[in-house]
């Protein structure tokens, strides 16, 4: 069968969701199954998620995939989509009824330090223990029998081993001639780890469930049907039938159903639940608005600009699955040591009993205190350290509007030493506005023509400041022709007869244009933190046509971004194409001294890089196209969301309304979130380390062991979990008209 092929996404990835998984040692197994399988480049197992994602070269047969996962004793099936899994609740009856079934065989040991001398009859303890031990304790079996059919081990094994040990042992006891005196029963043993580890891995599978609960909510943000305007008639229709260019119309208090663009009405909108901006945002015709987001108090006809997977919604959504279906590196340790952690647990229970009874100490002393080493001895927390705090963390990043793009960012991020920032776009508003427009040889209304006929639907800030006043002056733009991009300095392009350029003054220096007596006004324009673009004629003649002079707002977060990140002992640099006097003059306003002006955008790249060799761990922020080689070339790069997709792509962390407040905070969770991991890994090893010699040298009972193997697991989980309570230092909400 091929039928599967069409979970192969274009990444020529499968998604698998794995059912049976109890341990940090099955994902292992697993995950070593699948990567022997021929075609297979990479596949990694993901317990918390309880799902796999499998890298192949396209040859691989997904029917293939799920007979390997089968062949070592689970079940796996296709997920159409690279969602993760909201793991299954588990259900709380088993766990009652062992609970009520162990408890009159606990309670003698409960009262007797109160004086009450009570015991149940051999036989009615019997009776009591089976019915845990072989019904409600049967998935321990099933699940350790498989593991040893495929030749390895897990937790299931241990716990089934065990409690055997001790469940037999009573038996033996309550069978064998005692000469009159009552036998010495463990039943308790059996049947209260069982209740133990049952409980345990109920309240762990409720916790997984929490450390997903951010992709759950966004999930949920996603309107299923869609009020669709065509022609006169409105029609409801099922969100995967809306097109790009539909007029999607939007009622007070709806959710928006699509990316689009405001064609008629005003509203204020709520986009916390998708950006993590608190404030409701003024919106009017002409503004975009974000698919989720919840309208306020005005009916909105919004034309629709993307839609399904290309939404920013879904984008969101995939990037925190692909964070949290990887894989952190430091995983990478803890897979070596699950891979011979059951075999070295087994044989140390098996050297605890020979060591006992070798010692002279009874059968069933021994028994007991090799039961307590394989009950005690759960790789659970190993496995759920990693992948619980992952989730947790990038879970509640993504609820303040911080995008985590993959594990490594977090090992990455609590190393940065230096911030580098662009500046249009990042710490300006990116919205520039015309300043003064001087002519030369010509009237202002005909440079204004020229430069914005040449600029005709380009989306650079400048162009729109141009376009903008020659709306506003009713100016008509002429046809233009063969318009060309100049990286780093400017445009080209043919207006009637006339070869134009509009750029900076490196693209006037490499025209060879006298800027005459403009130059002097431009210079104190610059020193004033004006971006400064000249206008010049190529052909038929060359001479300069006029200078224009933009402003662009600092971002009201601007400043105190750049301070948090200061009292941090972080160093923040100014790096930007723009004049120096433009940039300069930001610096100053911002209190970075650290400046590097007029910088081609292939020459970020190497500015970075620059200081890389220098031993700074770099973290660059940008959202233009031109910053993309130096998002890339930085040990971190965050993008902003409010910019280019390329830069998104390129980046680790994506904030999602653009405040550059939140760059410290995207700082502060990848490095809490790091520090959780390590917490939980080093809790998991020492817990590990230390139980296991106490429960050989009978200093812990098995129902002590049982305890303290659920609650390793809790204790991870809970830790992950603190996360969540997590917000932005300091954050300041800007509110945007």
């Amino acid at each position: 069968m091929k039928t599967h092929n069409s979970s192969q996404l274009a990444d020529r990835s499968v998604y698998l969701s794995i059912e049976g998984m109890t341990c940090a040692s099955c994902a292992g197994r697993i995950e070593k199954a699948l990567n022997k399988i021929p075609g297979v480049q990479e596949a990694s197992v993901n317990l918390a998620t309880e799902s796999a994602v499998v890298r192949s070269d396209g040859s691989v047969d997904a029917d293939i995939l799920i007979s390997a996962v089968v062949a070592t004793g689970y079940r796996a099936t296709v997920k159409l989509d690279r969602s993760v899994n909201n793991p299954r609740p588990q259900d709380g009856l088993p766990v009652i009824m062992s609970a009520l079934l162990s408890l009159p065989l606990l309670a003698p040991m409960l009262l007797e330090p109160f004086g009450t001398q009570m015991a149940l009859p051999g036989w009615l303890q019997l009776g009591l223990a089976t019915l845990v031990q072989f019904v409600l304790g049967a998935r321990f079996y099933r699940a350790g029998w498989k593991a040893l059919k495929a030749g390895a081990g897990n937790m299931d094994l241990l716990v089934a081993l065990g409690t055997s040990a001790a469940y037999g042992l009573s038996v033996y006891q309550l069978t064998s001639p005692t000469d009159g005196m009552a036998p010495h029963l463990y039943f308790e043993a059996s049947a209260v780890v069982i209740s133990l580890v049952l409980t345990g891995k109920w309240l762990e599978a409720w916790a997984k469930r929490q450390t997903v609960s951010a992709i759950t909510a966004l999930q949920a943000l996603q309107p299923q049907v869609a009020r669709v305007k065509r022609g006169a008639r409105e029609q409801e229709i099922g969100i995967e039938q809306v097109s790009v260019g539909d007029l999607v119309v939007v009622r007070p208090g709806e959710r928006i159903a699509v990316d689009g663009t405001i064609a008629d009405g005003r509203s204020h909108i709520d986009e916390s639940m998708v950006t993590g901006e608190s404030m409701p945002i003024a919106k009017q015709a002409g503004d975009k608005v974000t698919g989720g987001a919840i309208n306020g108090e005005g009916l909105l006809l919004v034309h629709t600009d993307a839609v399904g997977a290309e939404t920013s919604l879904a984008k969101m959504i995939r990037l925190i699955e692909n964070a949290q279906l990887a894989k952190a590196p430091i995983q990478h340790l803890v897979d070596k040591v699950s891979a011979w952690f059951v075999p070295l647990v087994l044989t140390i229970a098996l050297m605890t009993w020979l060591g006992w009874w070798l010692q002279g100490a009874s059968m069933e002393t021994a028994i007991i205190n090799a039961v307590s080493v394989l009950v005690i001895a759960c790789p659970c927390a190993l496995g759920l350290a990693t992948p619980a705090a992952l989730m947790a963390g990038t879970g509640i990043a993504a609820r303040h509007g911080i995008l985590i793009k993959n594990p490594e960012v977090l090992e990455t991020a609590h190393r940065i030493t230096t911030v580098i920032f662009d500046k249009t776009g990042t710490l300006t508003q990116g919205k520039a506005y015309l300043v003064e427009a001087l002519p030369l040889g010509i009237d202002r209304e005909r440079l204004l023509q020229l430069a914005a006929s040449l600029q005709t639907g380009s989306e650079h800030p400048l162009a729109k400041a141009v376009l903008k006043t020659a709306n506003e002056l009713q100016i008509q733009t002429l046809p233009v022709a063969t318009v060309t991009a100049l990286p780093g300095r400017g445009l080209s392009g043919r207006v009637g007869s006339l070869e134009l350029r509009f750029g900076n003054s490196r693209l006037m220096s490499e025209l060879g244009v006298d800027l005459g007596a403009l130059a002097e006004r431009a210079r104190s324009l610059e020193l004033a933190g004006n971006t400064v673009s000249w206008l010049a004629m190529a052909a038929p003649q060359k001479r300069l046509l006029g200078m224009m002079a933009f402003g662009d707002r600092l971002k009201s977060t601007a400043y105190p971004a750049i301070k948090q990140l200061q009292e941090l002992n972080i160093q923040t640099v100014l790096l930007s194409g723009d004049n120096r006097g433009s940039v300069k003059a930001v610096g100053q306003a911002l209190g970075i001294s650290d400046i590097v002006a007029e910088v081609l955008p292939a020459d970020k790249a190497y500015h970075v890089e620059l200081l890389k060799q220098q031993n700074h761990h770099v973290a660059m922020v940008g959202d233009g196209i031109n910053d993309a080689p130096a998002l890339a070339a930085a040990d971190v790069g965050i993008a902003m969301a409010t910019g280019t997709d390329i830069a998104m792509q390129s980046a680790g962390i994506t904030l999602m309304h653009g405040d550059p407040i939140l760059v410290s905070a995207a700082l502060d969770i990848a490095r809490r979130t790091y520090r959780k991991i390590r917490q939980n890994l080093f809790w998991a090893f020492s817990y590990n380390l230390a139980a296991i010699p106490l429960a050989a040298l009978c200093l812990l009972n098995p129902q002590l062991a049982g305890a303290a193997m659920a609650f390793s697991s809790l204790s991870v989980i809970g830790n992950a979990l603190l996360l969540r309570t997590w917000k932005p230092a300091g954050f300041v909400q800007s509110v945007r008209h």
